[in-house]
């Protein structure tokens, strides 16, 4: 990310490049414990597919060269990614997560103007998940908590990747307990359902607002998952990159930056 010049916008480093134009910027998120790196493959896709549109990938709170805050819950960590934005000038852009950040991401455009969203491999259902941070917790609140960090990597297929986009996911990460803890803090106190029922409301919002949303995954989402998806969001696209596991965007980033590269009503319904 060499080209990206390194700059801080309110409380969160981030790396710029293009211009203000007729095309909605783009604002990326990364996954947990990761940071803006991890959208080096992509953006060098972008820079050859769109070389002027203007890109900002940002370091979450906590994440690279961001600072720290008491607490991370998504809609205070929305707020913190919205005046970021409002400082970078950024009017209405498409917004992309990977993992946390796809989460992210939905709860963003629910709550602040959006052109899209696209969610890279983020469920907004993590029932599953959380019977499994929960069984976890007390490994987890301890000194061992780097083991269910590792145990939950195990399953992520990255051995599936290249070896440049092993390396990066393995330099380019901070596991540390505190954001493991305050970034699933709500997934460890709140009943699934009612988690369920905060991402049906944001997808309510979002249909409200007319944002286009795409979720990409690297296999085939669940059936009553995608039935869940369509039904909140009737015009949600949703395309399967396999191949990259947990990480599709550092599989085939050139599909992925072919996504963000379309005019954000065809993130909906792709162009013919």
């Amino acid at each position: 990310m060499s080209h990206m010049r390194p700059r801080y916008f309110g409380a969160l480093a981030a790396g710029s490049r293009g211009i203000a134009g007729d095309r909605p910027p783009l604002v990326l998120l990364h996954g947990l414990t990761y940071d803006r790196r991890q959208w080096g493959p992509v953006l060098r896709e972008l820079a050859l597919r769109d070389p002027d549109r203007q890109v900002v990938a940002f370091d979450l709170p906590g994440h690279g060269e961001s600072p720290r805050r008491a607490s991370y819950r998504l809609d205070e960590v929305a707020a913190v990614v919205h005046a970021a934005v409002t400082e970078a000038r950024i009017e209405d852009p498409v917004v992309a997560g990977h993992s946390l950040g796809g989460a992210l991401a939905t709860v963003y455009a629910a709550a602040y103007p959006t052109r899209g969203v696209v969610n890279v491999d983020q469920p907004l259902l993590v029932d599953g998940f959380a019977a499994v941070l929960r069984e976890a917790e007390p490994v987890l609140r301890g000194p061992g908590y780097g083991q269910v960090w590792e145990s939950l990597l195990a399953g992520m297929g990255i051995d599936l990747l290249p070896p440049s986009a092993r390396e990066l996911l393995r330099t380019a990460t901070t596991p540390r307990q505190d954001l493991l803890l305050g970034y699933w803090e709500e997934i460890l106190v709140t009943p699934a359902g009612d988690l369920g029922d905060r991402r049906a409301r944001d997808l309510d919002a979002i249909r409200a607002r007319g944002v286009a949303y795409h979720h990409v995954s690297g296999g085939e989402p669940g059936e009553a998952y995608r039935r869940w998806l369509e039904a909140a969001l009737p015009g949600a696209a949703v395309t399967v990159l396999p191949g990259g596991g947990h990480f599709p965007h550092l599989a085939r980033p050139a599909e992925l930056a072919a996504i963000l590269a379309r005019p954000a009503g065809s993130l909906v319904h792709p162009p013919a």
